[in-house]
């Protein structure tokens, strides 16, 4: 399996369009149509859904960035070349700085327009989980987010320019050597968790509490994270963050509902 397509979709003059940002935006837009669908269900203003995107999406690209940037080995590379940090269009984004900045942007239109954060954020959650299987695919175009070596039939064809560590070594790695496609697990991962997450709030949202949505995407994509990483070839520093996470978020959950107070029916929106 390798993408059939080049990583730029379109050249004008010195300007490249690549796949990449394509898929990125694409993620985005749909993301937000399931927030907006959510927010109808309740008989929220869907407005304000598309009020936030733009804060949500700048700090949430830029937290992404950020993180890419000044996790190792990255920011070797980049305090040599400061201006390629803004070259976000080839790629460089981290799911964790993307979700911090996300919210911090929501949380600033809410506060600016007076409304609880949280049930934003609960509007938001299935989308971003869909936004982040949308945009996995361009790490298959890109060629990266591949696993070890495999047999299986679905397995990546990586030429040398692309491998890193030890797969460059064609003599014990030869050029018909296929590697897992990483991407396509977390990609499939998440769309279930999009659709969990979607369940969870039509199904209960009138016995969860603003914010349960939230911490269940965090929760869900940490563990979709932390076995992730050991099919990654890349070097990441993501799952001690990962199961603080899944631990402090299943925490907050059993003290929301079970440690402190019993389950009981919200007022229908």
């Amino acid at each position: 399996m390798a993408p059939p397509i080049n990583p730029i979709l379109l050249q004008i003059g010195p300007v490249s369009i690549y796949w990449y940002g394509v898929l990125v935006v694409t993620g985005i837009i749909l993301g937000t149509n399931v927030a907006d669908y959510l927010a109808k269900v309740v008989g929220e203003d869907p407005e304000r859904v598309w009020d936030m995107l733009l804060a949500a999406v700048f700090l949430g690209i830029i937290g992404a960035r950020i993180e890419y940037v000044l996790t190792p080995p990255h920011w070797d590379y980049y305090r040599a070349n400061l201006l390629q940090v803004l070259y976000i269009w080839q790629g460089g984004l981290r799911i964790y700085g993307a979700a911090v900045g996300g919210a911090l942007g929501i949380g600033i239109y809410a506060a600016t327009q007076h409304i609880n954060t949280l049930r934003l954020l609960d509007f938001a959650a299935p989308g971003m989980a869909l936004g982040h299987a949308i945009g996995r695919w361009g790490n298959f175009i890109n060629r990266e987010l591949y696993g070890p070596p495999t047999t299986l039939p679905w397995g990546l064809d990586i030429p040398t320019t692309y491998r890193i560590g030890s797969y460059i070594d064609l003599t014990q790695y030869p050029e018909s050597t296929r590697f897992h496609p990483a991407f396509l697990y977390e990609s499939l991962a998440n769309l279930l968790l999009c659709l969990l997450l979607m369940g969870l709030f039509l199904k209960l949202r009138n016995y969860l509490k603003e914010g349960d949505i939230v911490i269940g995407y965090l929760v869900g994509y940490s563990i979709i994270r932390y076995f992730m990483d050991f099919l990654r070839t890349d070097s990441t520093s993501a799952q001690s963050l990962a199961l603080i996470i899944i631990a402090l978020g299943i925490l907050i959950l059993l003290s929301r509902h079970v440690f402190f107070k019993k389950l009981r029916p919200r007022a229908a929106s």
